[in-house]
Parts: structure tokens; C-alpha cells; sequence
């Protein structure tokens, strides 16, 4: 299984988005403040791009989300679940 289609990395990115939808925030607005193209957070959020620790946090820092309180949200992470079998 391709790492970009790990349930828990499809749930990270459906995190990601939902943080963005609570702050009303489109996705033009949120490229404009990471200085990147609209193209780019639609590849991420439709899963055609992966994003790395680096990116995750100028994205959280775009949305005004510390980085802490916003993985506390996503199950997998705080239960420290392991990882699938392959």
C-alpha cells in the first residue's frame, strides 16, 4: 500500500481540511499565506500530493493551529495505535 493511501494518512489530511473549513478559510486564501499556488493545497487535500513534517507545520501556522493540540485531534495519533500489518 502506497503511504499516501494509509487510512491514517488519509485521516491526517481530512483533519487537515476540516481545520480549515471551521476557520472559513479557502483554499486561495490558505495558499496566498504559504506563498504557494491554489493548485497545491488541492493536490494535498485530494490526496495527490503527500506533504512532509515541515510543510504540515507551515500549513498549521497558516491556519492558526498549534501543532500539538492539532495531532491530539486525530485518534490514531494520540492512542499511539501501531502501525497496520502489511
Amino acid at each position: 500500500m502506497k503511504s499516501i493511501h494509509d487510512p491514517r494518512y488519509i485521516e491526517f489530511i481530512e483533519q487537515l481540511i476540516l481545520e480549515r473549513w471551521k476557520r472559513k478559510i479557502t483554499q486561495e486564501q490558505l495558499s496566498i499565506s504559504l506563498g504557494r499556488p491554489q493548485s497545491y493545497v488541492a493536490k494535498v487535500e485530494n490526496l495527490d500530493r503527500r506533504v512532509d513534517v515541515v510543510e504540515t507545520r507551515d500549513w498549521l501556522s497558516a491556519l492558526g493551529v498549534a501543532p500539538s493540540e492539532f495531532m491530539d485531534r486525530i485518534p490514531w495519533w494520540s492512542s499511539g495505535s501501531s502501525p497496520p500489518q502489511k
